[in-house]
């Protein structure tokens, strides 16, 4: 019965235990001695999830769509380019305060989500082996990319974040386990296809244990005393403003360019979501403890209001007449 009502109100489960590891750590959060071993443990589950993803990257399936490399150009712009360019416009506003709008900066340099934009793509009958390719190329590219965005966006706002010493934890944190999980992939990628059930709670485990982490850090540093309950609806908005404008530039971005419907829909799927999974590790890695915890609020919210609205879209994407295909 719960289900049903999480589903009929198109709020994604996950969620809910991301929500709770706030609550948990606003309740009971990890200090001392504790919070350093806690710190390396994130730091083992972090590379962990990031060697899964290298394993479970199919190389044939990115080489399969490389070809439609028009699409795949308009998205990583999208994400990388307009997507920072708003979160700037959104920083310089000053309708958000500067913790936030830095937070906001940070969702904005992420790349794409993978297996929500492939699923959303595939409900609308859309390019599905480009979607595959696209999502993987802007998570492969955002290991690189993000954490320059990031220094060069987060800098330029007069804010601290980034820098060469982020990038290189980036690179030995996140890129190195990523390049052994495709190295090893002949041999654990038939392991992990098999046991996907396994592998995904390992994933989402992984996240959640960084938002404990993270917002521990965060609790003992005063988020609750920074971040109110009005400014919370005031980021709601935002996001939710946000996303709108980036989906209607994708919607016709793709039409004004002459692609199909079916490209349309990776293309509006692929060049819209920001990366949870991405994100969440890169704040922790990115930014200090306390810092950390703020500034993945603004990715969690936005993350939660693109699963909801993509999955409307992708219904509607989908019941169209079959000559549109």
């Amino acid at each position: 019965m719960f289900k049903d009502l999480l589903a009929k109100l198109k709020i994604d489960p996950y969620i809910l235990l991301l929500v709770s590891m706030v609550i948990l750590a606003s309740i009971i959060p990890v200090r001392g001695e504790l919070a350093v071993i806690l710190g390396w443990i994130v730091k083992i589950a972090i590379a962990l999830l990031f060697f899964l993803h290298g394993a479970k990257l199919s190389r044939e399936a990115v080489v399969a769509g490389m070809i439609h490399w028009r699409l795949h150009l308009l998205i990583l712009a999208f994400t990388f380019v307009l997507f920072p360019l708003l979160g700037l416009l959104i920083a310089r506003s000053g309708v958000l305060s500067p913790t936030l709008s830095t937070g906001m900066l940070f969702l904005c340099c992420l790349p794409s989500t993978v297996q929500s934009s492939i699923a959303f793509t595939s409900i609308g009958r859309g390019n599905v082996a480009a979607a595959v390719c696209a999502a993987s190329a802007s998570n492969l590219l955002g290991i690189f990319l993000t954490p320059v965005l990031v220094a060069l966006l987060i800098h330029a706002h007069g804010d601290t974040g980034g820098g060469l010493d982020s990038i290189v934890s980036i690179v030995v944190q996140l890129l190195l386990p990523f390049v052994i999980g495709q190295l090893l992939r002949p041999w654990v990628g038939p392991w992990i296809e098999r046991h996907k059930a396994i592998v995904g709670k390992v994933d989402r485990g992984s996240i959640l244990l960084v938002v404990y982490s993270a917002f521990s850090a965060a609790v003992v540093g005063g988020i609750w005393k920074i971040v109110s309950i009005p400014e919370l609806f005031l980021l709601l908005a935002v996001c939710a403003v946000l996303l709108a404008i980036v989906m209607a530039a994708t919607v016709f971005g793709a039409r004004a360019l002459g692609f199909s419907k079916a490209d349309e829909v990776a293309i509006v799927f692929c060049g819209s979501k920001k990366s949870l999974a991405s994100g969440v590790p890169m704040a922790g890695i990115l930014f200090p403890g306390a810092t950390a915890g703020i500034l993945v609020l603004p990715l969690m919210i936005f993350h939660q209001i693109q699963l909801m609205a993509c999955s409307v879209i992708a219904q509607h994407y989908g019941a169209r007449p079959a000559d549109e295909a």
